[in-house]
């Protein structure tokens, strides 16, 4: 198992470099000069020589790379070209915002779509599973952004339980924070539950159909207890698989949700780096967001091994 584990350690280190390459490699290409973006569009060629000197801007592309990446590796991201403000401090607090929002509305989404999921599994040909299916199907077609603004519109505006935006730091107000971080973390949460319920039910539904489970049935067991008792290991694996996914996916998700509620997240940071082409910083957040998802590959993939005793010798 150790040995797996470190193999899948080596490829997420490869992936990484590779990333980080490409990352550097498209921004080299943007139309543009930063310097001049930075001085403004009517300065002088001199003051442009001499911000890009300072920028490390005329330096050979792979000296720039390599510090780049030295500070990446480091967290000595530098600092922005236009505002002079430090990166590193901006992007710590950005992505703790983004990675409450992000971990909240990833365990809410689980705590609804594994039962009912697993319910419109062993209801499938009762109406109640129907029902819970054919709802299921509308979340997978509501984007989260349109989510968000039903939600703000009937939540927020209209009855007024809640915040239409904005953020307040946990440490600083707990109640402000969490009635704060409600709306949007409901709003990407149901669509990724809808998403996880139909792969839960698929999932359950196939480990209903398999031989063992009958004969634990034959054995005197309820469909439940035969189910909970010797399905669900086997069930979820494939349901790791959609979680990492879907994990990625509310990682990237939460850019647009972010914008609808006015959170100073990693996705408001970015896109307010695209308006004022600050291009080192939209490099570094990218590059985190291209991390961040490697990361939860790799650990999709050492949860395999835990789940799946099977994995671990190469045994089919």
């Amino acid at each position: 198992m150790l040995l797996r584990l470190a193999q899948r350690f080596l490829v997420l280190l490869a992936s990484l470099l590779v990333a980080s390459v490409l990352v550097f490699a498209f921004m080299q290409v943007l139309p543009g000069d930063p310097a001049r973006v930075a001085l403004g569009m009517n300065s002088s060629d001199d003051s442009v020589a001499e911000l890009r000197e300072q920028f490390g801007l005329d330096r050979p592309v792979f000296v720039q790379y390599a510090d780049w990446l030295r500070g990446m590796v480091t967290l000595d991201l530098g600092v922005e070209w236009v505002s002079k403000a430090q990166i590193a401090p901006q992007l710590v607090d950005r992505l703790a915002v983004t990675g409450w929002l992000v971990i909240t509305a990833m365990l809410l989404a689980l705590l609804i779509a594994l039962p009912v999921g697993t319910w419109m599994a062993v209801r499938h040909r009762h109406l109640d599973g129907v029902v819970l299916s054919a709802i299921s199907q509308i979340g997978v077609a509501i984007p989260a952004f349109l989510a968000g603004i039903i939600l703000i519109t009937y939540f927020a505006k209209r009855w007024q339980w809640f915040p239409s935006g904005g953020w307040v730091p946990p440490a600083e107000d707990p109640l402000g924070f969490l009635s704060r971080l409600a709306l949007p973390a409901i709003s990407l949460a149901m669509v990724q539950a809808s998403v996880l319920a139909r792969y839960v039910r698929t999932a359950v539904l196939e480990v209903l159909r398999e031989d063992y489970l009958r004969t634990a049935r034959a054995k005197g067991l309820r469909p439940m207890q035969a189910l909970t008792r010797h399905g669900l290991r086997n069930a979820a694996v494939p349901i790791v698989t959609v979680l990492g996914l879907q994990l990625a996916t509310l990682l990237i998700g939460a850019v647009v949700v972010e914008r609808v509620f006015v959170i100073p997240g990693l996705g408001s940071f970015l896109l307010d780096s695209v308006a004022s082409r600050e291009l080192i910083t939209v490099q570094t957040i990218v590059m985190v967001l291209v991390a961040a998802v490697l990361i939860i590959n790799f650990l999709v993939d050492a949860l395999y091994l835990a789940i799946d005793p099977r994995l671990r010798t190469g045994a089919r």
